[in-house]
């Protein structure tokens, strides 16, 4: 299946200990998004259909599960859920990453809503999955709203595309691309498993991925990344300028297409039976 296990523990995504201005900008980059609907829909990578089965496989198949698509985004994820056979419905707070959804997918249903105030009825859907998104999730109030839309012993999976930074020119890039925006490596997406008691002990897998770019299209998938979006004009023209400069100067990425290494991290839990 390609998938590797690794060992985590701990929470995610907890700014509650962090000074004003970190949390400031947290909300600031997680709210950064819908202006670049349009380009996030086109550069963003998709994810690979062995993870999206990973972290479902807990979920019956017969007859098509209901899964949540939690923070869908443009839903880049939901692709990957109907290809897995499931019924999805999406959830999504900015208008202008949901618009585009719709647009795409036409046939999903996609409602307003947060994480922390799920729009759905309880004990209505069999999973929910959160693509790019759990780590803006407030996990104090989202954990039990979970708990509230989940069917008994249904399934939360959390799934991020993550550069493949083993690889020396990815690693390079991620020190060219980065803004005055950018947090330390894996402080968004720590190696740090999350915990409630309302949930099973989560499990972790990573699955190899790769997505066909050129230089051009690479640098406009890193201009719809959080930390180029949220910063002066002036300072995101010279990242993105500084980025295209670095690729065309790499054998690797200098001409054509190539493909960029991807690891997709997946973590899945289940609903403890009460």
């Amino acid at each position: 299946m390609g998938l590797r296990h690794r060992a985590y523990g701990g929470r995610m995504g907890n700014t509650t200990d962090r000074d004003a201005s970190k949390r400031a900008l947290h909300a600031r980059r997680a709210a950064s998004f819908g202006a670049k609907a349009t380009d996030y829909a086109e550069h963003r990578p998709d994810y690979p259909l062995a993870a999206v089965r990973w972290a479902l496989e807990a979920v019956p198949t017969v007859p098509a599960p209901v899964v949540l698509d939690l923070g869908a985004g443009t839903g880049k994820l939901t692709e990957g859920l109907l290809a897995a056979g499931a019924t999805v419905i999406a959830v999504e707070p900015d208008d202008g990453m949901r618009i585009e959804l719709m647009r795409r997918l036409p046939g999903v249903r996609a409602y307003e809503g947060t994480a922390e105030e799920i729009p759905l009825a309880d004990g209505s859907v069999a999973a929910i999955v959160a693509g790019q998104a759990f780590h803006w999730f407030d996990q104090e109030r989202a954990f039990p709203e979970f708990a509230r839309v989940l069917q008994k012993g249904g399934t939360f999976a959390a799934l991020w595309n993550t550069d493949d930074t083993r690889v020396d020119w990815v690693a390079e890039l991620g020190r060219v691309a980065r803004t005055d925006a950018s947090v330390p490596p894996l402080e968004l997406v720590s190696r740090k498993l999350p915990e409630h008691p309302l949930f099973e002990d989560f499990e972790a897998a990573e699955f190899p991925h790769a997505q066909r770019r050129t230089a051009e299209s690479l640098t406009a998938t890193i201009g719809t990344h959080s930390h180029t979006l949220v910063v002066s004009p002036q300072q995101r023209a010279e990242v993105l300028r500084r980025i295209t400069e670095y690729l065309r100067g790499r054998p690797e990425t200098a001409e054509g297409e190539f493909d960029l290494p991807l690891v997709t991290l997946v973590l899945r839990t289940t609903l403890r039976r009460r």
